[in-house]
């Protein structure tokens, strides 16, 4: 026979609903009605849990989680399962970067096998993993030189309207943010 059943809950949960509505008349002479009647839901729950059966429910799941952490804490097999997971996750999260590079090596293995003519996505490959991009500079022409700021407000477009973002740009030139 369980634990569960040699408790009287009948009169535990009377007495905790009566005890619970005199405090809450109390409070409700001292603080006002709101506050009496917020006493007043509190204290009707246990009669309310004992009534629906929740008491039963609630004993129930407490067994179940008790039982579950002293097998968890106690037991060298779950320790062991909790050993190899991590295992298991390390192994994952370091296999990730190395896929990636073997990937990156088959492509160029292809590539070179057959004499591929995209040389340029392969190389922005690379180089979006952190690798050099060896040939991009014999496949793509090498950027104009960017034209030198304009100085002062009388080099701006005479089309520009907005005369704040242009005062703003000129004093973050001024400073040597461009």
């Amino acid at each position: 026979m369980s634990t569960y059943d040699k408790i009287a809950w009948l009169p535990l949960c009377g007495g905790l609903t009566g005890l619970g509505l005199v405090l809450s008349y109390l409070a409700m002479r001292r603080r006002g009605l709101g506050t009496g009647l917020r006493w007043a839901a509190w204290s009707l729950l246990p009669m309310a849990a004992y009534l629906t059966g929740s008491i039963e429910m609630f004993w129930k799941m407490g067994v179940a989680v008790g039982d579950f952490a002293k097998g968890f804490v106690f037991s060298p097999k779950v320790w062991a399962g909790i050993a190899l997971a991590g295992l298991a996750v390390v192994l994952f999260v370091v296999s990730g970067p190395m896929r990636r590079r073997e990937v990156g090596r088959g492509q160029d293995q292809q590539a070179a096998e057959s004499g591929s003519a995209r040389p340029l996505d392969r190389d922005a490959a690379a180089a979006g993993r952190g690798q050099l991009a060896t040939r991009q500079a014999a496949t793509v022409p090498a950027p104009s030189p960017a034209k030198a700021p304009a100085k002062g407000r009388k080099a701006r477009n005479a089309d520009d309207d907005d005369d704040d973002l242009g005062d703003v740009a000129d004093i973050l030139r001024r400073h040597g943010i461009t």
